[in-house]
């Protein structure tokens, strides 16, 4: 049989640049060379393109975090198909390991379909729309779930409404979630326990994005997170639920808790009374298609004290390391890491490019 050609795109421009190459790495480790050839393909933080050893070995130690370098030979990626295949030969797929702006958001997306190559994942519309926490929370709420009081702070209204921001975010109470609009990992993330700590923590998350979103937060709650994935014949399933309980001096589940720190207990499955995670297990369906995801996606709850679900947030390509949480909750359902993956190629082959 004739080998899929899988091209593997990774690193990027955004501040998950890291995260993106060790997800990567995962991935390209775990392609069958029995049914795959990989052609990898590495974003700079500065833009460059380069074509890497599908070998590369990343990993997030915290004195050298790992990235894609600027130096080697270009590899532009055109979205001319003819010129395409001329400097890499035919690609069957492609697989966007991209997290954050500039490649999660659906930019790269974009570049796929005007090229015509099936991709892993979703489209232009839902990935540019998981992306931002705004936009996603004013779609998901307009479809009946609750997604918890926020309010969001754009570039001009902080340049000159600055007062007024101030006085909304105290209206919306202490303590507070402050994040760039259109960022993850959670960089740039910071909890404000009043307004004395507001403007730094503004300030912070604009380094990262110029739009920020403030949320109320949800306190005394679990952290729970659900996966959903499209099976080869199209239909979606979601997976047992995982839960995340930080600990040493971490407030929440931060970057350093993520990555860098073994301060964060990661239970999958969460202990839950059967009913409580069949209805998670269906709010992540209907939030997967409230946004109009494709391929998978992770679903991240709060379950507060009186038990009620919040919808925090949808990342349409969740970390990919074969520890991450998303391949993790999926081992937890009986999917092993090769076999989610293949799964993901071949309804990306299934779905093919255009509208749909």
């Amino acid at each position: 049989m004739k080998k899929i050609r899988v091209a593997v795109l990774f690193g990027g421009q955004s501040s998950e640049h890291s995260v993106s190459c060790v997800s990567a790495s995962g991935v390209m480790r775990a392609l069958d060379p029995e049914k795959y050839e990989v052609l990898a393909l590495g974003i700079s933080q500065r833009g460059h393109w380069r074509e890497m050893d599908s070998h590369s070995a990343f990993s997030m130690a915290s004195s050298a975090l790992a990235c894609v370098p600027d130096d080697g030979a270009a590899a532009a990626f055109s979205p001319d198909p003819a010129v395409l295949r001329s400097q890499f030969g035919e690609i069957d797929v492609v697989f966007p390991v991209l997290h954050g702006p500039w490649g999660e958001d659906g930019t790269i997306q974009g570049l796929l379909e005007l090229a015509g190559i099936p991709y892993v994942g979703s489209g232009v519309l839902a990935s540019a729309v998981g992306m931002d926490k705004v936009t996603m929370k004013v779609l998901l709420a307009h479809s009946g779930l609750n997604v918890g009081r926020f309010l969001s702070i754009s570039d001009r209204q902080w340049r000159s409404e600055k007062a007024e921001c101030i006085e909304a975010v105290n209206n919306l109470g202490y303590p507070v979630f402050v994040k760039p609009a259109r960022a993850g990992s959670s960089r740039g993330i910071s909890k404000v326990h009043g307004e004395g700590e507001l403007v730094a923590a503004i300030e912070q998350a604009r380094e990262h994005d110029p739009r920020v979103i403030v949320e109320a937060s949800v306190q005394q709650s679990r952290e729970l997170e659900c996966g959903v994935l499209s099976s080869e014949f199209g239909t979606l399933i979601s997976s047992r639920i995982a839960e995340i309980i930080v600990g040493g001096q971490h407030e929440f589940y931060d970057f350093e808790a993520k990555y860098l720190e073994d301060s964060a207990e990661l239970i999958v499955p969460a202990d839950l009374p059967m009913g409580v995670e069949l209805e998670l297990q269906a709010l992540a369906i209907r939030a997967f298609e409230a946004l109009g995801c494709e391929g998978l996606a992770r679903v991240d709850f709060f379950l507060d004290s009186s038990g009620n679900i919040i919808v925090n947030e949808v990342n349409t390509m969740p970390g990919f390391t074969p520890i991450s949480m998303y391949p993790r909750m999926w081992q937890a359902s009986g999917i092993e890491y090769g076999e989610l993956i293949d799964t993901l190629i071949n309804d990306a082959i299934r779905r093919g490019t255009g509208l749909r």
